[in-house]
């Protein structure tokens, strides 16, 4: 069940970067193109979870699957803060 679990945020995840990517793409919204930017860290994020917990269960990899997290976290802030200016 886990791995499904795993598989649905991974996709879901990819699917919202899809979409906010297509939305800067189409209104050159510039806070959609940050948002987009922060999901697409977050799908790999959740893949490298999946990859960490699933398949290579042997080696720790949270400080590797924290990276794209805080890449995500800091894209998104740097987005929010900037463009509201």
């Amino acid at each position: 069940m886990a791995r499904l679990i795993y598989a649905l945020c991974a996709i879901t995840s990819l699917v919202c970067t899809w979409l906010l990517l297509r939305g800067y793409v189409r209104t050159r919204a510039r806070l959609l193109l940050w948002s987009g930017l922060c999901f697409a860290f977050l799908t790999l994020n959740n893949i490298v979870l999946y990859i960490d917990l699933e398949i290579v269960s042997s080696v720790d990899l949270s400080v590797i699957r924290a990276v794209p997290a805080v890449i995500a976290l800091g894209l998104l802030i740097y987005g929010l803060i900037w463009e509201t200016q």
